[in-house]
């Protein structure tokens, strides 16, 4: 099977000399999750938008699905579905029309076209909103309806560009199980995000993207073996006063009723226990610290939390 995306030492530079990318290359398998991670103006958004011909690419290859997007752009887009940062639908159009106009664009005959908007719109809770005008939807439900508008050709690859930006923790949590779902069923996703825990809550392989270059890529587990610590947290018996001496061990409190212990990975989590008891502090849970990209990020791209924090 061909990759649902190949690309081969891109370049894209600018007419005002900026440099989106400076030579990237990227293979996401058909049936991956793949999560493309970096700041603003890292060049994750202009990647996003050469592989769905909404840029102009510079020098290098990129095929969708064996698609080349320069001699053959027609085919590879209509292997995608794009969901873009911002809405871009006609905004005094009721929502269900925005889905089924997209579904004529691609040719999709009206009965099945209204079966698949039914399907999509009741799936993302905006079935009974189909009569309303998408100018009078939240941000949450107009990610929704692009999302929805996506996927009404059932495309093959889809690109989601900060896909729950702007959006509440429960909305984004109901996100996921759907992209899940879809990814599950089939469907490639690509996903760039600024919400690392995101990441990597939901993809199997992570690019982390800087400056147009990419800085690494591996399966998300790999990535994060990388880090030389551990982050514990610990929920205590009892609020803390004072954070606690431990040797070699990095705390911080982030509640009175939490510890959060940087230490490295062959410590001693017994030790660890010793001396909190030794200064009187009783815990009641321990667990590993999940959504640890983001301290892998920082240091891939040459920062640190203080730094980030005096930006």
């Amino acid at each position: 099977m061909s990759a649902a995306v190949a690309i081969r030492n891109l370049h894209k530079t600018y007419a005002d000399g900026h440099v989106g990318l400076a030579g990237i290359d990227l293979t996401i398998e058909a049936g991956e999750f793949y999560g493309l991670l970096g700041e603003n103006g890292a060049g994750k958004t202009t990647a996003i938008g050469i592989v769905s011909s909404l840029v102009r690419p510079g020098d290098g290859d990129v095929r969708v699905f064996d698609h080349d997007i320069r001699h053959d752009a027609e085919s590879a887009k209509r292997q995608i579905g794009l969901v873009p940062q911002e809405p871009n639908f006609n905004g005094y159009e009721p929502v269900g029309e925005i889905v089924l106009t997209q579904a004529a664009y691609y040719g999709v005959p009206p009965k099945e076209a209204r079966r698949r908007a039914r399907h999509y719109l009741e799936v993302l809770e905006l079935w009974d909103r189909r009569g309303q005008l998408a100018r009078n939807l939240s941000g949450g439900l107009k990610r929704r309806l692009m999302i929805a508008r996506a996927l009404i050709h059932q495309p093959r690859l889809l690109l989601l560009d900060e896909p729950t930006a702007g959006v509440d923790v429960s909305q984004r949590h109901r996100m996921w199980t759907f992209l899940r779902e879809l990814n599950a069923s089939g469907t490639t996703i690509v996903l760039t995000t600024h919400y690392l825990e995101e990441a990597e809550a939901l993809c199997r392989r992570v690019g982390i993207i800087d400056r147009g270059r990419m800085l690494a890529e591996d399966e998300t587990p790999s990535l994060l073996r990388r880090l030389q610590t551990q982050t514990l947290v610990l929920d205590l018996a009892a609020p803390c006063r004072d954070l606690p001496q431990l040797d070699g061990v990095t705390a911080r409190a982030p509640t009175p009723e939490t510890l959060e212990l940087e230490l490295p990975h062959d410590y001693a989590v017994n030790e660890v226990f010793a001396q909190l008891s030794a200064q009187g502090i009783r815990v009641m849970s321990l667990r590993n610290k999940s959504h640890r990209l983001e301290e892998l990020f920082l240091r891939l791209v040459g920062r640190d939390s203080a730094t980030e924090a005096a930006g």
